[in-house]
Order: C-alpha cells, then structure tokens, then sequence
C-alpha cells in the first residue's frame, strides 16, 4: 500500500481512537506513524496500544512507526484556601515555598527550583500565558511580583517561567519509568518534553542506547538558543507549538517553526509540525481555511511529518482528521510551486562518500527521469540521507532490519520494505527492480538507481551507484 504524499502523517491514539478497528481505519486514512501520550497512559494502557498497532502491521503487510512521549516536568501553582481568585492587574502577588493554602496575595509554589532561578524582571505566565506576572525581588524562598495581565486563578494552574533557566532534568520520575516500559515495548521514538539545553538529550541517550530514535520536542525559549547542539544530538526534532507560543510571543512562532524546519533540512534530521493545525475538527467534520492553510505552509515548507493530537485522540472526527491532512498534503505536493520551493532550499551535501552517493543519485534520478530512488540500509542512516536530498522521484528504502523500517517511517517520503540483505550484486538490483515493480512504483521498461554498500550488510558504508532497467518479469538487468 503506496502513499500518494512524501511528508508523513502523526496521529495521536486516545479515547476516540483506542479500539484495533479504529487504528486501521486511520492507517488506511493516511496516518504513517502513531503517538501515544504517556501523560495519559499507563503502562498496561501503552502495552495493548503498541500490541493493537502491531496487530495492524501485520495485517496491512507495512512497516508502522510508533512514538512514545514522555509528560516531562509539570511546573504547577499550590491550591487556594477559598477557592479561586481574581487577580488585578498592578496588584503585588507573592509565590513562596510556605505550604499553607493561598490567596489573593499569595500561593504556595512547589517548586524549588524555580524559585532559586528567578530574578528581577522575569516573567512568570500562569494558566498557559492567561495571567503574566514580573518579579520585583526575590529569594530563594520568594518572589514577589506584580500583576501585568490580571485574571481568575484556582488551584493547581500551570507555571511557565520563559526567562528562567530552570536547573532540572526534562526528565522527572515518572519519565524515567515511562521510558522503560516504552523501550520495554520496542517502541521507535521517545519523544522528550521541555527540552532546554543539549544534556537533557544526553541523558534520555545514555538509557535509550540505540533501541529507539530520540526525539526533541522544541517548545522552551531556552531551546531556541541552542538549536543547533540540540539537533545535532537529537534524532529528530518536534516544533511543539502550542507551549512555545505560551512562553514566546505567538507573533514569533511562525518565524521560528521556519527556521527550525530548516535548521533539521540541513542537518538531515526529520522535524514534525504539531499543535492546533485541525484544532476546529475536534468537534467539525470539517477544518477552517486557515487550518487548511496552516497544514499546506507546513508541507510547503519541506517538513517531514505533521502531526495530530487531540483531533485524532479525543475528538469526534478523528478519521475524517487523518482524511482531511492526507488531502491537504497530496494537493500540495502536486502544486506547480512546490518543487520549486523544495529545490530552493537544497543545501550541499556534507563531505562524505555517502552524502556524495545520495546527491549524485538524485540528480541522475533527476535528469533521466528515472522511476525510483531505491537504497540499501541497516541503520536507516542512508535513507536519511536520501530523505534530505527530496528527490522528485519516489524514494524505496530496503532494510533487513524492521526496527529501522518502522523508524524511518516517520522521514519525508520514505516508502519502507522490510527484506533480507542483498547476497551479492545481481542480487541487489534483482531485488530493487522486483520490489520497485511489486509496490507499483516501476513498470517493465523503466529504469531505476539503487545505493548500497560493499561489502553488503555492513552499515554506514554506502558507497555504489546502480543503474537498472526492470525487465518485463519485474526483474532487473544493467
């Protein structure tokens, strides 16, 4: 089963969208990949979720990617003793470590950390931006601010401190727990929340240790100054809009979502648009134009995935959700301007034998308008490769290994195939030119390029370049 699109759909599993039968209806309506939210999930939850979608795997006959992620840190106020308050605006506010339960002057804030890394003129936001506050002065026990946007505050509201550095892990308890049972799972990315700085992915490596991609969700301002360590230790990077447009201003998000889906473009690395892109379709059958605009400029902009979360997690329409993407998508790519913006923003590929193989197979595929790209891989590394390039024509990765089918699942139009090593070199183009005819993307005539390394079944040495003719059985010939 072909996709008609190269950028690659993310649903989110939930209530809406648990049951085996559902799963399928939303492969089938295009979802590539499935996201299971560990902050609603337990580990017996995440078990049947991963056996349902291996279920269905198995009976598409398609390699599935799933991805794991992690709750990361909860900053939350204290509770009110009168229930909730109204804050005025210039009124003076106070967070402190005392226990007892607040009120219009104060709250109990149950987090150290946070308290020893604010400083006078920082900002803290409350309930998702709704309430700003700026520190006066403060100690290691307190901090007073003022009210600049006043408004109700109850108990248990989100903290979000945008100037602070604040000196935890993106890791806490139950994120460590979750992570071993998703791994215990064999699931094929762990995506990291809150991520501020490059060790918080060191530290997710140490204990993942190659079983799964890493994945970091970019939605702290912290984050956006160190872009460039934290792509290179990341396997793949999320613009996770929704707390990035709390703790920056909205106005800058856009700009950002561009330059970060560059940034991985260049660094080979997939990047996923999510948050809010069919929000209205959690309760409509159909999404507002500028929705429809939204997930365009994210395909438009050469992104390799784009994602879903509460429309196909708890929404009444989750696969007219996956359905209405997958449209999208497809209408985009046919777009006259689309090849033209995607072209553009090719960068040169880095001084390696292997980027050197990949940017020569696409420009041959390019200028003899050849059926497929096809590529040989063990860790998925060349596929990546091949991905960055974004060949006009169809891209086929084949893999002995099935975890890395199911992780490139998620890379812009990678069409994964689970199958044996090549023995030797009739055996390579034999097996490129049959599958590429098997799934439909050659017919007997047409001739494809394949990439691979010698000596066969060594990673990371790609290093030949094959021109095949398929021949009327669906085998090749050079």
């Amino acid at each position: 089963m072909r996709r008609n699109r190269r950028v690659k759909i993310l649903a989110t599993l939930g209530p809406s969208s648990s049951e085996q039968e559902i799963i399928e209806k939303l492969y089938r309506a295009g979802a590539d990949v499935f996201r299971i939210n560990m902050s609603h999930t337990d580990h017996d939850r995440l078990k049947m979720l991963v056996q349902r979608i291996r279920s269905v795997e198995e009976m598409v006959g398609r390699p599935i990617g799933i991805l794991a992620d992690l709750q990361g840190p909860k900053l939350r106020l204290g509770t009110f003793k009168d229930g909730p308050v109204m804050l005025e605006n210039g009124a003076k506010f106070t967070l402190d470590s005392d226990k007892t339960e607040g009120d219009v002057t104060r709250v109990h804030l149950p987090h150290p950390e946070i308290l020893k890394a604010l400083e006078p003129g920082h900002r803290l936001l409350l309930d998702d931006g709704k309430v700003q506050l700026k520190v006066i002065e403060c100690t290691a026990d307190s901090a007073v601010t003022e009210v600049i946007v006043g408004g109700k505050m109850s108990n248990r509201k989100g903290v979000s401190v945008p100037d602070s550095e604040i000196a935890t892990s993106a890791m806490t308890e139950k994120d460590h727990k979750d992570l071993v049972a998703a791994l215990e799972q064999d699931v094929d990315w762990i995506a990291l929340s809150f991520v501020q700085r490059p060790d918080d992915i060191a530290e997710v490596r140490k204990i993942v240790r190659g079983r799964a991609g890493v994945l970091a969700k970019i939605e702290k301002p912290q984050a956006i100054g160190r872009l460039a360590e934290i792509i290179e230790l990341s396997d793949a990077i999320m613009v996770a809009r929704g707390d990035l447009g709390v703790e920056m201003p909205l106005e800058q998000v856009p700009g950002l979502q561009k330059q970060i889906t560059r940034a991985c473009r260049r660094a080979g690395k997939p990047v996923v648009i999510a948050t809010q892109m069919l929000e209205s379709m959690i309760t409509a059958p159909v999404p507002t134009r500028a929705e429809v605009s939204d997930v365009a400029t994210a395909v438009f902009e050469g992104a390799d995935a784009v994602m879903l979360s509460a429309e196909s997690a708890a929404g009444e329409y989750p696969i007219e959700a996956v359905s209405t993407m997958d449209k999208i998508a497809i209408q985009v790519e046919q777009d006259p301007n689309y090849q033209n913006i995607i072209h553009a923003q090719r960068t040169e590929p880095e001084a390696t034998g292997a980027d050197a193989i990949s940017a020569a197979a696409r420009q041959i595929a390019e200028t003899l308008k050849l059926a497929a790209v096809v590529c040989y891989t063990t860790s998925g590394a060349t596929g990546l490769r091949a991905a960055r390039e974004r060949p006009n024509s169809p891209l086929i990765v084949l893999s002995p290994v099935v975890n890395t089918a199911r992780r490139l699942a998620l890379a812009w139009g990678l069409h994964c195939v689970v199958s044996v090593d090549a023995a030797n070199e009739d055996d390579m183009v034999d097996r490129a030119c049959s599958i590429s005819f098997t799934e439909g993307f050659a017919k007997p005539g047409q001739r494809v390029i394949v990439t691979a390394g010698v000596p066969f079944g060594t990673p990371g040495s790609t290093n030949m370049l094959r021109i095949a003719f398929v021949g009327s059985d669906g085998k090749g010939s050079i």
